[in-house]
């Protein structure tokens, strides 16, 4: 059960390793590109490619859908970023319940943006959590984890080293599931890791460059941070922390070099609305952005 990039490394790796899968269920397709066509999620197309049937349900709610779910008779459901609610049915219909992939280690971060917010929060690690699934939202029981730092990594870059760290680890816990004893979450240490909005991705330099700069790292792919210009939106996909002072969102020199609360930051990667991605001095060569200006 899942639908984005995340959940394909897991669904291969099941595949790959010969367990039975009796069905993959993953969201409905969704209007997408310029002519808003309904497209399949990614689970949904690598799915397809290894030949499993494919169930998209609006929701699991209704009593046919519980009834056909508990029909599959599975052993277990592997969950990973899904994006439906489970209801006590669906979790109790598997002999062992269902087992979700969460990108943190528990209960640190639960809920929808667990690698964004560790970005944001500057942590050293983060990592997969494999937990028994219950109401509360990732509240349910660990069964193990395995770390991996953050060193500078963007969330695309995080999201996708934590996919496949969580495909290996799904099937190790599988394989072990008689042995596994599970762990009772500590509800004191606990986090929540909120959706992230496009209104937060506007880079605010009022704050330390440090803050900026991990800001820009945890939108990037999505919804991708940015400042703007002459009433003109500019992405700003990678960065270095610099020397440097003045008003918060001056430009500093003609390196584009922008003045935070405490210290500087220097844009190495930018995208223009509707252009592609480009280093900054390709950028100022064509459109200068002079020291002086301000930028919001």
């Amino acid at each position: 059960m899942g639908t984005p990039d995340f959940a394909v490394s897991a669904l291969r790796a099941l595949a790959k390793a010969g367990h039975d899968i009796v069905a993959v269920y993953s969201q409905p397709p969704r209007p997408a590109g310029r002519g808003k066509k309904p497209r399949k999620s990614a689970v949904h197309q690598a799915a397809e490619e290894l030949g499993l049937e494919v169930r998209t349900p609006a929701s699991l709610r209704p009593d046919e859908e519980k009834a056909v779910f508990a029909a599959l008779n599975a052993d277990v459901a592997v969950v990973a970023a899904y994006g439906l609610i489970l209801n006590q049915t669906i979790l109790d219909a598997p002999k062992h319940g269902c087992l979700n992939i969460h990108a943190s280690l528990l209960p640190r971060w639960r809920g929808a943006a667990p690698v964004q917010r560790a970005i944001l929060a500057g942590d050293p690690a983060t990592g997969i959590t494999i937990m028994q699934m219950e109401r509360g939202l990732d509240t349910g029981p660990m069964l193990t984890h395995t770390a991996t730092l953050i060193k500078g990594k963007t969330a695309g870059e995080l999201t996708a080293e934590l996919a496949d760290i969580g495909a290996s680890l799904i099937c190790d816990t599988l394989d072990a599931l008689d042995r596994v004893e599970p762990e009772a979450q500590d509800d004191s240490e606990a986090t929540y890791a909120e959706k992230v909005s496009k209104a937060e991705a506007r880079l605010d330099f009022s704050q330390p460059a440090e803050q900026v700069e991990r800001a820009i790292r945890a939108f990037n792919p999505m919804p991708g941070a940015f400042f703007e210009h002459d009433g003109e939106r500019f992405k700003v996909l990678s960065a270095d922390i610099v020397e440097g002072s003045g008003n918060p969102g001056m430009v500093l020199d003609n390196a584009l070099t922008i003045a935070c609360a405490t210290a500087a930051i220097r844009p190495t990667r930018i995208q223009r609305a509707g252009k592609g991605a480009m280093d900054a001095a390709d950028l100022l060569r064509g459109y200068p952005i002079p020291a002086g200006t301000t930028l919001t």
